[in-house]
């Protein structure tokens, strides 16, 4: 069906087009799909056998739906991708406020613009882009904002009665007639203002001022809420929260190759700097870990949730701690280091909730110690495990290079470093070559520098040897030496 060159409503009756609601219209979409193979939420990792099948059920039911999440769970991305199962494009009476049906109009507009120029009467096409409105739920919002209220100024242009219904100002949800409509965090909204909802998610008619307007609007409602503010900031009302049809509980992602996909879909990087900076695949499951470890950190509160964004922004931070490097040095390229995590300290300090024991330490000391966290969880997986190695006089695979620090004063490693620097200092400490070559022959050379960074701070990690952050750099120790001399 070419809709350009359907113009009139006698065009539209001759092309055979069949009006249907917005829930058949995307129950619809989605059995086609479904049918088809082929996905339905394109770009949401982690949801596959969980919130999205969830969520397609939801939608074949009918139901107007909450997703209930903590922050940074994809909650607002889901309803926003609801778009792309709409149909392409949809007739409207040309001028209506409120998007009305050609063939079911529902305003007094359209239905007296129908009875004067009947199958002439012009037709307009709507975008399913432009079929999606999302109202952030604050405590100013009004029953004016979402549903509507009398105009006066439209009352005096037009020498109307305050009875007149042509008085009427139609608010956001009467607007998005038709449409997809998103109440984010819904526990904000005042308990009053959702009281207004009732009648529209039931039966589908709205109330202004006393008038006696009956306006079957048709709507997919989708609210997101976050557990969190139901004890915070306030609740959805019960009457409310059985009106609608299905919540979906979303959640973080479960493993860490999952977590990587969402971070790089999400980063917002200039290619300059993707070019100069290589970043390890060992450097990028770290990253990952360190949320992981936030949300299970006895300093952070885990009713909050620690965000996807956490990564996201810290991966951009770590990227553009190494690309200052390359700009300072004059240098073209750049290997990502382990010691430029503590770059990201300030993109992971505002988005953590703390706890009474976590403000005691400070937000930036939590951050640093997620990263040793993080660095110790992933440690047994490149290296023998530590803690199957304290049995007295037990030969560990570590000793050589604990011995090699006890003997010596140890080693820095500056943060502006060439890299032609940084590689030369760790190549100066001959048991970090040896236990690379033992336990990870096959590594790229580019990679096996940030090995053998981390190598230093799960010993740390473990307590084997001792870490001193001060302003140009880092320095390693042996850990009974540094109590000896106070460091």
């Amino acid at each position: 069906m070419n809709y350009k060159e359907i113009k009139t409503l006698s065009d539209l009756k001759k092309s055979g087009y069949e009006s249907k609601g917005i829930k058949d219209e995307l129950r619809n979409n989605l059995r086609e799909k479904l049918k088809k193979g082929e996905e339905s939420f394109l770009g949401v990792w982690g949801y596959e056998n969980s919130v999205i099948p969830e969520l397609e059920r939801a939608i074949l039911s009918r139901h107007n739906i909450n997703l209930l999440g903590l922050r940074g769970q994809a909650k607002t991305r889901l309803a926003r991708l609801m778009v792309n199962l709409l149909d392409e494009w949809i007739p409207v009476v040309e001028g209506s406020e409120i998007n009305d049906d050609p063939f079911n109009p529902i305003s007094r507009y359209a239905k007296e613009l129908i009875n004067t120029h009947g199958d002439k009467t012009p037709i307009s096409w709507l975008h399913r882009n432009d079929r999606f409105y999302e109202k952030l739920a604050t405590p100013d919002v009004t029953v004016a904002d979402l549903i509507g209220d009398v105009d006066p100024i439209k009352a005096a242009n037009l020498k109307l009665s305050y009875a007149d219904d042509r008085v009427i100002h139609f608010g956001m949800i009467p607007r998005a007639n038709r449409c997809i409509f998103v109440i984010n965090e819904l526990p904000d909204l005042q308990s009053r203002i959702q009281v207004s909802l009732f009648n529209i998610l039931e039966e589908g008619d709205i109330q202004i001022r006393g008038f006696k307007l009956r306006l079957p609007l048709d709507l997919q409602f989708v609210f997101t809420a976050n557990p969190e503010d139901y004890t915070n900031r306030g609740s959805i009302v019960t009457p409310l929260k059985d009106r609608i049809g299905s919540q979906i509980l979303t959640h973080y992602p479960d493993d860490i190759a999952t977590a990587r996909k969402i971070t790089a879909q999400e980063s917002n990087l200039d290619t300059r700097q993707s070019d100069a900076v290589y970043v390890p695949e060992i450097a990028k499951d770290l990253l990952e870990q360190i949320s992981f470890e936030a949300r299970n950190s006895e300093y952070i509160d885990s009713k909050s949730g620690v965000s996807a964004r956490t990564s996201i922004t810290a991966f951009e931070n770590l990227l553009s701690t190494a690309e200052r490097r390359t700009l300072t040095s004059g240098a073209d390229k750049t290997t990502v280091r382990l010691s430029d995590f503590l770059g990201v300290i300030p993109a992971i300090t505002g988005k953590i909730e703390l706890v009474y024991e976590g403000e005691q330490e400070g937000a930036d000391a939590v951050a640093a110690i997620l990263i040793d966290e993080a660095v110790k969880t992933m440690f047994p997986n490149l290296f023998p495990k530590i803690e199957k190695l304290e049995r007295k006089d037990a030969e560990s695979p570590y000793d050589q290079l604990i011995n090699w620090f006890f003997e010596g004063d140890g080693f820095e490693l500056l943060d502006d470093y060439t890299d032609a620097e940084y590689k030369r200092a760790l190549d100066d400490v001959p048991p970090l070559n040896q236990l690379i070559r033992a336990y990870h022959p096959e590594v790229l050379k580019t990679d096996s520098y940030f090995l053998k960074e981390l190598l230093l701070w799960g010993l740390v990690a473990h307590k084997k040897l001792s870490k001193h952050r001060f302003s140009e750099g880092i320095q390693f120790k042996d850990l009974y030496g540094s109590f000896i001399s106070g460091l």
